[in-house]
């Protein structure tokens, strides 16, 4: 894209046209150019993107043609008009030179010459090139141009990579074009003939730009042109194989440029410029307006086509840098060095080049177990598979026969257990059609997008994550081989209607059937899956320490140590792999204390009851009891992540909330709640850590509580200007809802809050329950990110259930204290 100042450089370089310190309008008249034709262009390009009534919408596909169409028709009858003609040519590069111009594309032009000629002529072509460049900038487009001659033009390629790039690209619009042909065939030879000088810069920038812009597939608000995976790095692939390196993009690449493509033409049209990062509020709208065109049918539907594209463009992309270095030409002694040695790797496989291929003797029909044995190995070395073995092998390696061979499973686990080094591979394997072999459940799960923000990942991805993440746990467990199965296929079940717990159940056995395990294992690998929730779900909705919540979890896993050894490290493995921030200290503390618990029981001891009041906070009440007035005690400071501030003060309604509001009055986040009593007085410890790495001293905070309990401080205008102060916009919030649950055994009922991060939220929420005439038995709140998933185990002063009527009203009163907005669901 040009700026002002390329503009000024370039006219300063060439020492042709006007200096952008001079008004262009005020030149149009004495050079003979209005803009009037180019506002004429921008009309026509407005009715295109706009039709009248009754006229045809045109798809992207259409309009992008279109577009082209009337560029191409503007500039070459303006060039032609102005004196572009015998020893002189314009050209396009960049989107118009590929034809791929989006609605509101900057316009790459270059206008060559032969640079023939007396000093008049010089003066002749910068005549030409202003009456060309002004038209288009008054009429606002924008613009990136140059005049050059064809060596001019090649001197500059050889030291920058972008002109180098674009001039790949080079097509005629109008003049000589001889002249063109000249200049964009000089231009492909120097790019090959230098390309072993260009490589590592040209691998340099593309890092450093997927460095700067991110993964297309894996980003909430991709950079459909500069991401990893975007059309740069299609363009990439046509550099390479102009530099003969490589060949063209394959036909899956092709699909990827059109669907990118289409959907960034979209993008334009609805913001009504350039844009190139489609944003969450954009997918809806584009969705709506272009389902049909883009062959999808709603933004989840659009997220998977998407992230299925630009992983074969990313796959496509390493395939192609890692063959075109092996291809760069030798010279000098390097031409004389032997063909890289194949060193034996295992049974058929060897290194070659730096990428693990087959080796020459390898039976690829006649064993099953090789495509595993190479992945294995792969993984294992950290080494690429040669893209030739990865299309040999799906060509020729036949299916494994249920059940597999023991050697087959136990290269699957040695492949999954490799840590880092599995998940390239295992994603090699499935954009060739391999890894959808092995398992065909796979199909269902392949790119699609996750429901909730705390999900980074596609779904196929997450679970190749977290058997990354499970593999750092296999010796914590008796069974590794089954941790990392059940890590493989805990969501196996994904993308179908009905509970993805129930369906993965089912498919697991399946799995564990065809891939040879005991039976025994088969109905643990079953139940991993169906019960994959459970420990966190209990940690963070039930107490813990209530008998009949231990004793519910000890039922439902049929009192095996084996399987909650299992669960336990499953469920870390999964929030390690779900995103930053979801596996923290004090949620590793509650699963741990409800599994310690459950252990208990499970060996024949009595089920542990609630854990007593520790001395500290038992002293605490004394002194309230004593004295009367509230003390707060802080414990765990060396340890910002897990600090414990326990509140003690008479008990009375509205304890809970106000207690809250302090602690967010002095910029501490509230992580768990636990509420206690001892003789009238409430104890409550909170486990909290400060926003801004600062600790308050207990005596402000026993100084506040006061001040608020005695009415003196008023906490809601306090907390709603520290709001104001520190909050700052985030992204567009998601809804906020609310889920009961009602736990049989111990007859609690648990209020789940599901909805966005604020300053104070606990304090509102809390309030509100308590306006409702609800005691607060204990609360959970899990900060994941800018969203906050809180529980809270409730009771009435009679200690009555809640009907649907009291449940619509605490909603409503729960909700509201959320959000100041109507963005709210139940369920």
């Amino acid at each position: 894209m040009a700026t002002d100042a390329r503009r000024s450089r370039e006219h300063a370089d060439r020492g042709t046209g006007p200096s952008r310190d001079r008004v262009p309008s005020s030149l149009d008249d004495e050079r003979g150019t209005t803009n009037g034709d180019a506002v004429d262009l921008v009309r026509a390009r407005a009715a295109l993107l706009d039709p009248p009534p009754g006229a045809r919408r045109l798809g992207p596909a259409a309009l992008r043609e279109a577009l082209v169409e009337l560029h191409d028709f503007w500039l070459s009858t303006r060039a032609a008009a102005v004196g572009v003609g015998e020893g002189s040519a314009l050209i396009a590069v960049g989107a118009l030179g590929r034809q791929e111009l989006a609605p509101y594309s900057d316009l790459d032009l270059v206008l060559v010459h032969d640079g023939r000629g007396r000093r008049d002529d010089s003066e002749r072509i910068g005549r030409v090139a202003d009456a060309l460049w002004y038209p288009l900038w008054n009429a606002g487009i924008g613009l990136d141009h140059s005049v050059r001659t064809v060596g001019e033009a090649i001197e500059v390629a050889t030291t920058d990579l972008r002109v180098a790039l674009g001039l790949l690209e080079a097509r005629h619009l109008a003049g000589d074009p001889e002249l063109t042909e000249r200049l964009a065939a000089t231009a492909r030879q120097a790019w090959r003939a230098g390309i072993r000088g260009r490589f590592d810069d040209l691998v340099d920038a593309t890092r450093t730009r997927w460095a700067r812009s991110g993964e297309v597939a894996h980003r909430i608000e991709p950079d459909l042109k500069n991401g990893h995976g975007g059309l740069r790095d299609i363009q990439l692939l046509d550099a390479l194989a102009a530099a003969q390196l490589v060949d063209r993009p394959t036909v899956d690449v092709q699909d990827a440029r059109r669907l990118m493509l289409d959907l960034r033409v979209e993008l334009h049209r609805r913001a009504g410029r350039a844009r190139d990062v489609l944003q969450a509020e954009d997918a809806h709208e584009v969705v709506a307006a272009a389902a049909a065109d883009l062959g999808v049918t709603d933004r989840f539907d659009l997220a998977r086509a998407l992230s299925g594209a630009a992983r074969t463009v990313v796959f496509a992309t390493d395939n192609a840098l890692r063959s075109a270095r092996n291809a760069l030409p030798r010279r000098g002694l390097a031409a004389l060095r032997r063909t890289p040695a194949r060193r034996p790797l295992d049974d058929g496989v060897v290194e070659h080049a730096g990428e693990v291929v087959l080796a020459r003797d390898a039976h690829v029909t006649r064993e099953p177990a090789l495509v595993l044995r190479l992945a294995a190995t792969a993984a294992r070395t950290g080494l690429p598979i040669g893209a030739s073995t990865l299309h040999r092998l799906a060509d020729a390696a036949p299916e494994l026969r249920e059940p597999w061979p023991r050697a087959a499973l136990s290269e699957l686990l040695a492949l999954l257990g490799a840590g880092d080094g599995m998940v390239d591979v295992v994603e090699a394997l499935d954009r060739t059609g391999l890894w959808g072999r092995l398992f065909p459940e796979w199909g269902a799960v392949r790119d699609l997008p996750p429901r909730d923000r705390q999900h980074v990942w596609t779904v196929d991805r997450h679970l190749v994550e977290v058997t990354r993440r499970a593999a750092e746990l296999t010796t914590r467990v008796s069974r590794p081989d089954l941790l990392l199965l059940g890590a493989l296929v805990h969501d196996i079940g994904k993308g179908r209607d009905e509970d993805h717990s129930v369906v993965g159940e089912q498919l697991a056995r399946h799995i564990g059937r065809r891939l040879g395990l005991w039976p025994a294992d088969v109905e643990t690998l079953a139940a991993m899956v169906r019960h994959h929730l459970l420990l966190p779900h209990t940690a963070s909705r039930r107490d813990p320490e209530d008998p009949a919540t231990v004793e519910r979890v000890v039922e439902t896993l049929g009192a095996d140590p084996v399987l909650l050894e299992l669960l336990h490290a499953l469920a870390e493995a999964d929030s390690l792999g779900t995103g930053p921030g979801v596996w923290t200290p004090w949620r590793a503390t509650l699963m741990g204390d409800l599994v310690r618990r459950c252990r208990v029981v499970m060996s024949g001891g009595p089920v542990p009851g609630p854990s007593p009041l520790s001395e500290d906070a038992l002293e605490l009440a004394q002194r309230v009891a004593a004295s009367g007035r509230p003390e707060v005690s802080i414990s765990g400071e060396g340890e910002l992540t897990t600090i414990t501030m326990t509140v003690a003060a008479p008990d009375r309604p509205g304890l809970l909330s106000r207690a809250a509001g302090v602690l967010a009055l002095h910029s501490l986040q509230v992580h768990t709640a636990d509420l206690g009593e001892h003789d009238g007085v409430a104890v409550d410890a909170f486990s909290v850590s400060p926003r801004f790495g600062r600790l308050p001293e207990a005596s402000l905070l026993r100084e506040d509580l006061v001040r608020v309990l005695r009415g003196s401080l008023d906490l809601p205008a306090r907390l709603a200007a520290k709001e104001r102060d520190y909050d700052r916009p985030g992204p567009a919030p998601a809804p906020s809802r609310v889920v009961w649950f009602d736990d049989e055994a111990t007859g609690a009922v648990v209020l789940e809050l599901r909805t966005n991060n604020r300053i104070g939220l606990l304090h509102r929420v809390a309030a509100a329950l308590e306006g409702q005439g609800l005691d607060v038995r204990w609360a959970r709140v899990s900060t994941l990110g800018s969203s906050v998933l809180d529980a809270f185990c409730l009771e009435t002063a009679e200690h009555a259930g809640l009907g649907p009527d009291e449940r619509r009203a605490v909603e409503d009163a729960v909700l509201g204290a959320a959000t100041a907005q109507g963005h709210t669901a139940t369920a």
